[in-house]
């Protein structure tokens, strides 16, 4: 059975919007928004037993950006995060793009979609438990 779950935060050309799909084998994410919402970045994180700190989850990530993009900076933290918390295959497609983004864009950016992946996370939490 698949479900899915959506959270949006920011407005205008800051707006994100986080939606995933939650399967049988695993959790699908998008994270898109700012101007031009696209694929910019693609990383399939698993979890895994910490070596350091047992009983804890860590992650292992793939991750594939396209060339010329940076959302890699915003999809691997965001999987490693939904991996620890859930204790879930994760993969995560983002592409967030504002033109000519001076560093506070990109800042409020980044803010925003941290607000949208823990909200994301504390819906998947309670609708599936811990990891």
């Amino acid at each position: 059975m698949l479900r899915t779950f959506t959270k949006r935060t920011g407005k205008g050309r800051f707006r994100i919007e986080a939606r995933a799909t939650l399967t049988d084998g695993g959790l699908i994410v998008q994270i898109l928004g700012g101007e031009s919402p696209h694929v910019g970045a693609v990383v399939l994180s698993l979890p895994r037993p910490s070596t350091s700190e047992p009983g804890k989850l860590r992650a292992v990530s793939t991750v594939v950006p396209l060339y010329g993009h940076r959302d890699d900076e915003i999809a691997r933290p965001a999987a490693e995060h939904l991996v620890t918390a859930l204790g879930q295959t994760v993969v995560v497609v983002a592409g967030v793009h504002i033109e000519a983004a001076a560093p506070e864009d990109i800042a409020l950016l980044i803010d925003n979609v941290n607000r949208a992946v823990a909200s994301l996370t504390k819906t998947l939490y309670a609708a599936i438990g811990p990891a």
